[in-house]
């Protein structure tokens, strides 16, 4: 088996109003309502949500609002990614800071959705990849 990448994630939410209002509003991702499903789509991955634990089985053994971590990938200078959310007036945790991912250095902010799940949005310095 060789495992190539990541299809989708899923989060559990307690406001399904302030999820869409966080990841489509603020991060700009495509919000899809499909048979009662919610989705947002950006590259080619999504985020499933759940709008409350174990909506969909199998699911995670204890679903729990705000546990996630997740680091998003962007191709903007991380800077203006940053004016753009704090423009929308939404607070960030933490950042600009340097972090190490999965292909080398990377500039990253920090933020919490609506749920506490901490989001890390990313991205490489030119010479990483």
């Amino acid at each position: 088996m060789r495992i190539t990448g990541l299809d989708h994630i899923v989060i559990t939410t307690a406001n399904i109003d302030k999820c869409i209002a966080f990841y489509a509003g603020v991060l700009g991702l495509r919000h899809e309502l499909k048979n009662g499903k919610h989705a947002f789509y950006f590259g080619v991955q999504k985020i499933n949500i759940h709008c409350r634990p174990a909506e969909f089985l199998p699911a995670a053994q204890h679903p729990t609002y705000g546990s996630q971590d997740i680091c998003l990938l962007a191709d903007d200078d991380i800077c203006t990614i940053k004016a753009e959310i704090e423009a929308k007036g939404y607070p960030i945790e933490e950042g600009v800071v340097a972090r190490h991912g999965a292909l080398g250095v990377m500039q990253s902010i920090y933020l919490r959705d609506a749920d506490g799940n901490l989001v890390e949005i990313a991205v490489y310095e030119k010479n990483s990849k």
